[in-house]
C-alpha cells in the first residue's frame, strides 16, 4: 500500500483498526485487478462508509462501479475523489460515465478541464478517446477524426498501448465514415503492433 494511502487511513482510528482497514483495501485492490468486481464492490462499499475522506478508497470504489456499468454511482464516487485529491486522473472515466448517460455537454466540460490541467500522456489519450466517442455518438464523425488524427498520426518508434488504441479508434472512425483505405491502413498498424488487441485482426480481414 502506498505510503500516502496508509497515512490517510492511519489518521482514522487506532493502529489496529488502521491495519485492518489497510488489509481490506489491499484485498479490494487485488480483487479489482483480477476483474472480480463484485468481490471488490462488497469490500469497498463498507470501506467508503468508514473512510469517506480517503481519496484512494473513493477512487477505487468509483472505478469498480464504473466497471459494473453503474454510471451514476460511479460519478458520485469519482467526483468525491476529485474533490478530495484535486486530481484529474479519472476525468476520462467521469467523462465516459457522462457519455453513457447521454450528458455529452458535461463530457465536453471534463475534456476541456483535462486538456488544460497538465495531465499525463496516458490520461490525456484516454480523455481524447472518450471525447471522440462522444462526438461519434452524435454523428459528428468528422469532428471526432479531427480530434484523434493529430495524435494518432505522430511517428513513434516503439508504440505504447495509448498509441495503438488511438490507431484503433481512428481506424474505426474512418471505417464508419466510409474511408476504407485509411481504415485499412490504421488497422494494419494495430495488427502489426498488437495482433491480440480487441477484434483488430478480424476487422482488417473484413476490409480487404
Amino acid at each position: 500500500m502506498p505510503s500516502d494511502v496508509t497515512s490517510e487511513i492511519r489518521a482514522h482510528g487506532s493502529p489496529r483498526q488502521a491495519a485492518a482497514l489497510e488489509a481490506r483495501l489491499a484485498e479490494a485492490a487485488r480483487a479489482y485487478e483480477r476483474e472480480r468486481y463484485g468481490d471488490a464492490l462488497s469490500l469497498l462499499r463498507d470501506l467508503a462508509r468508514t473512510l469517506p475522506g480517503v481519496a484512494s478508497v473513493r477512487e477505487l470504489y468509483g472505478l469498480t462501479l464504473y466497471r459494473l456499468g453503474r454510471w451514476k454511482d460511479a460519478l458520485r464516487e469519482l467526483q468525491a475523489f476529485v474533490e478530495l485529491s484535486g486530481s484529474v486522473d479519472q476525468h476520462p472515466v467521469l467523462a465516459d460515465c457522462e457519455r453513457a448517460l447521454g450528458h455529452h455537454d458535461r463530457a465536453e466540460v471534463l475534456w476541456a478541464e483535462l486538456r488544460t490541467a497538465g495531465a499525463g500522456s496516458d490520461v490525456l489519450a484516454e480523455g481524447r478517446l472518450v471525447m471522440a466517442g462522444s462526438l461519434a455518438d452524435r454523428g459528428r464523425l468528422a469532428d471526432a477524426i479531427v480530434l484523434v488524427e493529430p495524435a494518432a498520426r505522430k511517428a513513434v518508434r516503439k508504440p505504447l498501448d495509448r498509441h495503438i488504441r488511438q490507431w484503433y479508434a481512428l481506424g474505426d472512425l474512418y471505417e464508419r465514415s466510409g474511408d476504407l483505405p485509411r481504415a485499412r491502413e490504421l488497422f494494419r498498424r494495430v495488427v502489426d503492433a498488437d495482433p491480440d488487441l480487441s477484434d483488430a485482426t478480424e476487422r482488417l480481414a473484413n476490409l480487404r
